[in-house]
């Protein structure tokens, strides 16, 4: 649908509506008068939150993924104005920014039965939606239209795109006017929908995307003063579909099977032997990025064993990629290519182990796989799962605080404070047990952003937070024009790898001063299998293109050398 249709015309469906945040919320009424009562009103907002406006990048166009030997179209540098989630990212996110505009235009009809605070709260909300719309348009696009109004046809006809700075503004003053007139908090019973502490983490996360420091600083600091938030106690069972409402979740979405809204594709995650396909799993890169307990990289480490690659790491590694020889989903997980059975959990028989390439031909193709919230729930309800849609995390604003005063050049406790806050949780220790984990100190700019991008990485992995990163930073380009790699076949890794007992890395990957893994040497000694070619474009990837119908029909103006 063509940008200047959506901004003048929204399809309204009427959809099962439940308590509270609907999960699937009716649309906006159809008429004139709609919005002309609190009912209204709320049934308009609560359109707002359907999860098709709420789309998160996609970790498989970073390092930290592989699927087999496939590419995407960002990992393949084939992205083009006619890229399937090109479109519809600019599609669906127009159509909730001219719902939230048609709310904030129409507030004013129940005028007659609302007091001015209940209307500004009301606004508030549909500013904070838009202004986390736009955010995404302005750090994925760049070059965007922006309107805060409902337009006829022929003011839609004339629409520009818009000075990027300028569009930042209109974004800060929603975010603003959200945290002014939004609840702080809401009960633990209650979703997380729209607060202030959400429009301040929100506002954080666009102004570090355009490299805004002083307002990300801000922003943040305001967030954590609200007092209200604090980390989840483990982090292995932060993510798991049991686990709802976290207080460590600032904006998120709720799933429910029961009412269809649920994250499907499960069975690409889970194991072969578990009755999944094992095909999506985390890379070497993202596993060799993972620290060891002293706190330094595996290749400065004395601690690091490449024949037992997740001894002594950062505790983090264990709970996102499945640790070797250990249970996870009932059977015991080991890809030796000598392990031809393994352990049923349950009832302790020896079973044919489809997790090794060596019985199964598609077994995972570099023998990791996800841990992070995958549990036995996902082998239920036909592959599909329900863990709540965590859009911001308290881990992230400190994190976040941090790397904004490291740029800032203003570095004092606070930094490592906030740094050392994230890192204690995982190790399950106060961050004042100073024994009992890595701590950060005080160090160089350049030593501390070091250390805050790797404690991104290691923090944020499979939660749609990388591929920004890497783009903001200006390390795709490098990252991104770097081989996959993966285990040897059967026959060939027992000659070169587990004959020599060099299983499972045959030397330490070198790592570089960006925390990124050089897999050069495992490849040149043939102890290692090229899986694919990543490619980046850095001379137009950076943004990603504008849609071509946009182009054609519209007027706009594609981005540079699309």
């Amino acid at each position: 649908m063509k940008l200047k249709n959506i901004i003048f015309f929204t399809c309204f469906l009427s959809l099962t509506s439940c308590a509270k945040l609907d999960l699937n919320p009716l649309s906006d009424g159809s008429s004139e008068s709609w919005n002309s009562n609190a009912e209204e009103i709320e049934m308009s907002l609560n359109g707002l939150y359907k999860e098709v406006f709420w789309m998160s990048d996609n970790d498989e166009w970073t390092d930290d993924w592989i699927y087999r030997d496939a590419t995407t179209a960002i990992t393949g540098a084939t992205i083009n104005g006619e890229t399937d989630f090109v479109k519809t990212w600019w599609t669906n996110t127009y159509k909730c920014i001219a719902r939230a505009n048609n709310v904030i235009q129409g507030v004013d009809r129940a005028s007659a039965v609302l007091s001015q605070e209940q209307m500004d709260r009301y606004v508030a909300e549909a500013r904070f939606v838009r202004a986390c719309q736009y955010s995404r348009l302005l750090s994925h696009y760049g070059n965007i239209v922006y309107t805060e109004t409902v337009l006829d046809i022929d003011e839609a006809l004339n629409l520009q795109q818009s000075n990027p700075q300028e569009v930042l503004l209109k974004i800060y003053e929603d975010f603003d006017f959200a945290a002014n007139h939004l609840k702080e908090s809401y009960a633990s019973s209650e979703l997380k929908k729209a607060s202030k502490g959400a429009a301040l983490a929100m506002k954080a996360r666009v102004a570090l995307h355009m490299k805004d420091w002083e307002t990300a600083k801000n922003a943040a600091k305001a967030c954590m003063e609200l007092d209200l938030y604090k980390l989840h106690p483990e982090f292995s069972t932060l993510f798991l579909s049991s686990t709802k409402n976290s207080v460590e979740t600032i904006f998120g979405l709720p799933r429910s099977i029961a009412l269809k809204v649920s994250q499907g594709d499960a069975q690409n995650y889970v194991s072969r032997n578990a009755g999944g396909w094992a095909a999506k799993d985390p890379s070497w890169d993202l596993f060799c990025s993972f620290l060891c307990t002293d706190g330094l990289p595996i290749d400065e480490s004395p601690l690091f064993n490449p024949r037992k690659p997740f001894d002594h790491r950062d505790p983090r590694c264990a709970a996102t990629i499945v640790e070797f020889n250990t249970p996870h989903l009932g059977y015991i997980y080991e890809p030796h290519p000598d392990s031809l059975k393994v352990k049923n959990v349950s009832t302790n028989v020896d079973v044919e182990n489809r997790d090794t390439r060596s019985v199964a031909e598609f077994a995972s193709f570099n023998g990791l796989l996800w841990k992070k919230g995958i549990d036995k729930d996902w082998l239920l309800n036909s592959w599909t799962v329900e863990p709540d849609k965590i859009i911001i995390r308290y881990a992230d604003v400190l994190l976040m605080y941090a790397e904004a005063k490291i740029e800032l050049a203003e570095i004092d406790a606070t930094v490592t404070d906030a740094l050392n806050e994230v890192r204690a949780r995982a190790y399950g220790v106060n961050s004042g047990d100073i024994g009992s984990y890595p701590v950060v100190s005080l160090s160089s700019q350049n030593e501390l952003r070091k250390i805050v991008r790797v404690e991104r990485r290691m923090e944020f992995a499979l939660e749609g937070i990388r591929y920004m990163d890497i783009i903001r930073w200006k390390l795709a380009e490098k990252v991104l024009n770097r081989p996959n790699f993966g285990l040897l076949d059967p026959g060939v890794l027992r000659t070169k790898v587990v004959i020599p007992k060099l299983w499972f890395f045959a030397q330490t990957p070198d790592i570089d001063e960006d925390g990124v893994a050089d897999f050069s040497s495992l490849s040149q000694g043939g102890f290692i299998k090229q899986l694919a070619v990543r490619k980046f474009d850095a001379s137009r990837q950076y943004l990603w293109p504008i849609p071509s119908k946009e182009i054609l029909t519209s007027g706009l103006k594609q981005n540079p050398n699309y």
